[in-house]
Formats: structure tokens, C-alpha cells, sequence
């Protein structure tokens, strides 16, 4: 329609036939219509959606890792939401959860699982459990995922929602996530979801050797870490800034 009013106003002196009262109105009702029609379209299948976000926001950034690609474009984002959020699952930002916690961006999830280099067989420490999701994007790869997490209501709303999408790989535990689980170690890998101001001394001497802990570090300014455990010590890696909830409990204190 722009575009035939600007024809039309270059050239007053050729006036076109605009049709009948009638049929304009015909053609304004057709109109409406359609836009209506836009507008009450549906969103697309949360699949699609997945589908989207590991071509778009994963794989054009440089996640390559084939296993961590289809867990992320297997797991429900949405289920690992509150109601009030879910539309918003598959877009590129992080997302409340409740209780002043997050969701990490999904970028953010599949690079800290392809840091960690999970295979499967794996026995992997989760640090920071939140909604759960992260510990599903693993389970999805490794043999068995133990999480922690702090706040009891969190940890208890994810072991629901993992128990209901058939995780049954995953241990939900409730506790300070600063001392690890040490009369369960060695982790093949650890994975931590809030940040230190340091890394917890007990986490690095959980590794097993060949071990990698991927870790968001500091306060105001923040980093993500690797760590590997090596025979003779430990080796880092810096990776990118980040930014993430600050870690409670001893962590904080």
C-alpha cells in the first residue's frame, strides 16, 4: 500500500481509478483480516525453536562438540522455567528463575559443557545446581551427574523437574557447594555455575587426574576458568569474561 500512494503522488495529474466505496471497504475488511491473522499465529514448536538456538546462537559461535550440540538441542529449555518466563526459553540471554538466581545464557551452558569435555561413562560434580538445566544438558552426555545446590527450595524444584523428564543419572543435593562431595571424588570433571572470589581449594583436589574444572572466578570483574589436574599439578586456562551470581556460603563468608 506504501508504495501506490508514492506513485500516486508523483504524478497529480494522472488520477487512477480507486475502485468502489464497496470494494475498498472489502479490501480494508481483507486486511485486517490478515494482519489478524499474524498477530494470532502461533509460536514455533519448541523443537524448532531448539533447533534454532544451537544453529544460531551455539554452533556460528564455535561449539562443535557433536554430543554437547544434540544435548542442547534435546533438552527443554522451557521445563526449567518458571511459567512467567517460558516464552522467552530459547532466546539469547540469561533468565530469572526465582530466589534472585538465574538461568545461564544457553551460549553460556553448552561452552562450559564443551569445556569440560564430557564423555560418556564420566562422573561429573555440579556446583550451583539453579534450575536444573545444566546438570540435564550433562546427564545427557556423561554417566552420572552429582549437582549441589545451596538454596533448599531450588534444589528441590530442579530434582522434580529432572524426575519428571527422566533423569534418573542425576543426584540433586541440597549443601554448600564450596567443600564438593568428597566422599565421592574423583570427578572426571566439575562444573560451577556461581562465581568465587577463588576457587575453592577442596574443588581442585576433587579432580581426577586428567580432570578439568570449569569455573567462573571473581567479584566485579569476572572470568571464566579451565583447570586441569595433571600428574605433577594443575594447569589454567583463561577463557572469557563472564558474569554470573556470586557464590554463597563459605564462598562468601
Amino acid at each position: 500500500m506504501t508504495e501506490v500512494l508514492a506513485v500516486l503522488a508523483r504524478k497529480p495529474a494522472r488520477p487512477k481509478r480507486r475502485g468502489t466505496p464497496g470494494a475498498r471497504i472489502v479490501n480494508k475488511l481483507a486486511a485486517t483480516v490478515m494482519l489478524g491473522a499474524c498477530a494470532a499465529m502461533p509460536p514455533a514448536p519448541a523443537a524448532t525453536q531448539r533447533a534454532r538456538m544451537v544453529a544460531v546462537q551455539i554452533q556460528a559461535r564455535g561449539i562443535h562438540d557433536p554430543a554437547v550440540l544434540k544435548a542442547m538441542g534435546k533438552v527443554p529449555r522451557e521445563r526449567f522455567l518458571p511459567e512467567a518466563v517460558r516464552g522467552s526459553a530459547y532466546k539469547d540471554r540469561p533468565l530469572p528463575i526465582g530466589l534472585d538466581q538465574t538461568i545461564s545464557q544457553p551460549y553460556i551452558v553448552a561452552l562450559m559443557t564443551e569445556l569440560a569435555r564430557p564423555r560418556p561413562g564420566m562422573k561429573v560434580l555440579e556446583v550451583g545446581t539453579g534450575s536444573g538445566y545444566q546438570a540435564a544438558v550433562l546427564a545427557e552426555i556423561v554417566g552420572t551427574v552429582v549437582t549441589i545446590e545451596i538454596l533448599p527450595e531450588l534444589g528441590q524444584r530442579a530434582q522434580a523437574t529432572l524426575r519428571e523428564l527422566g533423569y534418573e543419572n542425576v543426584r540433586v543435593l541440597v549443601g554448600d557447594g564450596f567443600d564438593g562431595r568428597p566422599g565421592e571424588a574423583p570427578f572426571d570433571a566439575i562444573v560451577v555455575t556461581a562465581a568465587p572470589a577463588k576457587i575453592p581449594p577442596p574443588l581442585l583436589e576433587q579432580l581426577a587426574v586428567g580432570g578439568r574444572l570449569v569455573i567462573p572466578v571473581g567479584a566485579a570483574d569476572q572470568e571464566l576458568l579451565v583447570v586441569t589436574r595433571t600428574a605433577s599439578g594443575y594447569t589454567q586456562e583463561r577463557v572469557i569474561p563472564v558474569r554470573f551470581v556470586p557464590m554463597t556460603g563459605k564462598a562468601g563468608g
